[in-house]
């Protein structure tokens, strides 16, 4: 008797954080595919010159390590305050992931913004046995240290004055 093999499954992470600061003012900054360098690990970000909703954007992360990561816009929808990306090329010595695709979407909380941040990734080491670094566990440590990092310097950005 075959036994079929199965690989890792796709796991998910959702972040959230609460913006003393209206939607609009907060999808300004989240909203533009162009500059993710409200993330205190992206140093440059170097996009495609399409348009957002009238073909596929691609975008290239350079971060403050030197890693590099491609991603596509998936998703562009300014009237929900929703954006999401996937990521094309990674470097797993800074995100242990595969297929990271992420969903960051906006809502006007009474003047105030709940900021959701949903990824969905594989592990970074497809095979079974993966070595630690390249783990489930390592993958969503890393994942959930990245978003949650990132919507923490999102905030402070946008309460600076506050």
């Amino acid at each position: 008797m075959l036994a079929n093999a199965h690989g890792p499954s796709r796991k998910k992470e959702v972040s959230t954080i609460e913006i003393d600061a209206p939607a609009d003012k907060v999808w300004e900054v989240v909203g533009n595919y162009r500059d993710m360098g409200w993330h205190p690990q992206i140093a440059k970000t170097e996009a495609d010159p399409g348009e957002y909703k009238k073909e596929v954007t691609k975008r290239k992360l350079t971060f403050k390590n030197g890693a590099i990561f491609t991603d596509t816009l998936t998703r562009y929808e300014p009237e929900n305050k929703t954006i999401a990306f996937l990521t094309n090329d990674e470097d797993l010595k800074t995100l242990p992931v595969e297929g990271y695709s992420s969903t960051i979407s906006v809502a006007d909380e009474g003047g105030k913004s709940k900021v959701e941040w949903k990824g969905a990734f594989y592990r970074g080491y497809m095979n079974n046995d993966p070595p630690p670094e390249l783990s489930d566990k390592a993958a969503i440590a890393a994942v959930t240290a990245f978003q949650k990092e990132g919507l923490e310097a999102l905030k402070a950005k946008l309460e600076g004055g506050k």
